[in-house]
């Protein structure tokens, strides 16, 4: 069971590191992450390496017998390649081209950073890919930075190639006919800059399609140098946000390890669902096998995005929630926390009060609960599983859909959080993945889904599956392109119904089984299915379908999460 954090030596005179390691070992620390934000450290100029501080950091954490997570540190590239290089520096959306001075200031296309990670990463392997202490590698940070520039214009250009052939079929599936957007040659695209309105949505799903895989390109670069000069694990860090253009089940099976970033923001219970949430949708990217929690928070947090402090005793209670969820390992950002920086009131193991602390002697307790716990072992499968699909999740961020708020992880996390208050765990799976051996499927706001994807799902239910799909699914196909004929498009003769049209809500409505619905409803039309629960006007809100010899549900509103709860009961997913 690996237990540890982010070290960062680089930031503290030499005299603290053997203080460091002290309390790493009175803490049971056995796995150090290094060098993740070193870059211009350990290359302080181009071409030109210091490695002699980094030489003694490994060293020092060998001959303790704690273990090096070494990092690639490509995530912030220094100052001197931002001056050599100006045209490596991300630009946004609206054509500004970012300046050095925080993390991320790079592009991924940019020949020059391509080039200069070749060169870290090779130089990292050559030296320490045989050195004693290093257990693992860790490309890069948090993958996720985009960028809008010519260089990403030209790549994207290569992958619209690749994936459409001709300009004929790109045309067709971005319905460029619309808004006089017609193609006449490769060159006329662009990345989805800034413009006078809407984007088109299918150009700008596939760009997030494309930088999934430009990512990864790098990704993959940097672990296949590593495995020239090693046989340790490579892996990256996940971080568990909105935000980030992965496509966590195309990445999953690139990492020899699957490892999150996780913050929580609610205090009590709610911190324990998130966790939860996360732990469960790591375990399944990961296909049962063990997975790394590789950061967390400590004890406390204090910036624009998140502000928790944790009662006493509950930093314990929340890291074993993950590893009773199949972490291999409880892992924090970060070992001490800074005096200076942009993060320096984030929390540390080791926090600004030092080893005399609350906090340290809850680090301390932790390490020796951990030890105590036999290593993490490939899960077995749940019985229930809930849909993620992460290109379903990029369509919802449209601008031009009916009504505002229609977010697909929320729609997820209210599944999830209901049948975690009522003691079932979930695995969480892609539509297209085998789902035969699961008793319930839960498919909550499938907007985007493929016509293989639907047939799946029909062959489940026919063979005996029970699937619950929530309202706004089955809509478009994988190009955002409406299914016509009535929603819910793709998913609409499995489930018996036909929706003519859709009605965003003001406020609350109660059916006629007392559940509680908001935000949405639809005028659903019975082909097939029963009525479940109706609306006030008597039209079906919630219906139920036989099909051979499983059942198909639908829900048409945004239910609480007591109803919600009723629903899966009815369907004989939880009593």
């Amino acid at each position: 069971m690996f237990f540890g954090g982010d070290y960062n030596p680089e930031q503290w005179p030499e005299d603290v590191w053997q203080e460091d390691v002290e309390l790493m070992r009175r803490a049971r620390v056995n796995l150090a992450t290094v060098g993740v934000f070193s870059w211009s450290r350990l290359e302080p100029s181009e071409g030109v390496y210091d490695f002699g501080w980094l030489d003694r950091v490994l060293d020092l954490l060998h001959d303790n017998d704690i273990r090096v997570n070494l990092a690639i540190p490509t995530a912030s590239p220094p100052p001197w390649f931002t001056l050599a290089y100006p045209d490596a520096m991300p630009v946004g959306a609206d054509g500004v081209r970012l300046a050095h001075g925080s993390r991320d200031t790079y592009c991924v296309n940019a020949p020059a950073y391509l080039t200069a990670s070749r060169r870290i990463v090779t130089a990292l392997a050559e030296r320490y890919g045989a050195h004693p202490a290093t257990a693992m590698w860790h490309v890069h940070n948090e993958y996720g930075t985009t960028c809008h520039c010519d260089h990403c214009a030209t790549a994207f250009r290569t992958w619209l190639r690749a994936r459409y052939t001709s300009l004929d079929t790109l045309n067709d599936r971005w319905t460029t006919a619309f808004w006089s957007q017609h193609y006449t040659s490769w060159e006329q695209i662009l990345p989805p800059r800034a413009t006078q309105y809407r984007a088109n949505p299918a150009q700008s799903l596939d760009y997030r399609r494309f930088f999934s895989d430009a990512l990864l390109a790098h990704y993959r670069e940097q672990r296949d140098i590593l495995r020239l000069h090693g046989d340790q694990p490579v892996t990256t860090n996940y971080v568990m946000a909105g935000w980030t253009p992965l496509n966590h089940w195309k990445w999953s099976a690139e990492v020899d390890l699957v490892a999150i970033d996780h913050y929580t923001d609610e205090p009590g219970d709610g911190g324990l669902a998130q966790i939860a949430f996360a732990s469960d949708l790591a375990r399944s990217w990961a296909r049962g096998k063990p997975w790394m929690l590789m950061e967390q928070g400590v004890a406390a947090m204090y910036t624009p995005e998140r502000t928790l402090a944790l009662e006493p005793g509950e930093h314990l209670r929340r890291s074993l929630e993950y590893v009773s969820r199949g972490a291999a390992g409880v892992l924090h950002f970060q070992w001490r926390a800074g005096r200076g920086g942009a993060e320096q009131w984030h929390q540390g193991m080791v926090p600004h009060a030092g080893a005399d602390s609350r906090v340290f002697r809850e680090i301390e307790e932790l390490g020796r609960t951990l030890a105590t716990l036999p290593p993490a072992r490939p899960a077995e499968a749940a019985e229930v599983a809930i849909v993620w699909d992460d290109e379903a999740g990029w369509a919802l961020r449209n601008p031009g859909l009916p009504a505002a708020g229609l977010d697909f992880r929320v729609s997820v996390e209210q599944a999830h959080r209901v049948l975690w208050k009522h003691g079932l765990t979930a695995d969480f799976l892609h539509p297209s993945h085998d789902i035969s051996g699961y008793r319930a499927v839960l498919v909550p706001s499938l907007y985007l889904i493929s016509d293989e994807a639907s047939a799946n799902l029909a062959a489940y239910v026919e063979g005996g599956g029970t699937l619950i799909v929530s309202y706004f699914s089955g809509v478009v196909d994988p190009d955002t392109r409406v299914r016509l004929g009535g929603y819910p498009g793709a998913l609409r003769d499995l489930l018996g119904v036909r929706v003519t049209e859709f009605h965003p809500l003001t406020g609350p409505v109660t059916l006629s089984d007392g559940t509680t619905g908001d935000f949405w409803s639809e005028n659903v039309q019975l082909t097939g299915a029963v009525a479940s629960a109706t609306y006030a006007d008597g039209h079906p809100a919630i219906t139920r379908h036989q099909v051979g010899s499983g059942t198909a549900w639908y829900i048409s509103t945004r239910l609480d999460a007591s109803g919600y709860a009723k629903v899966l009961a009815r369907a004989g997913v939880m009593g």
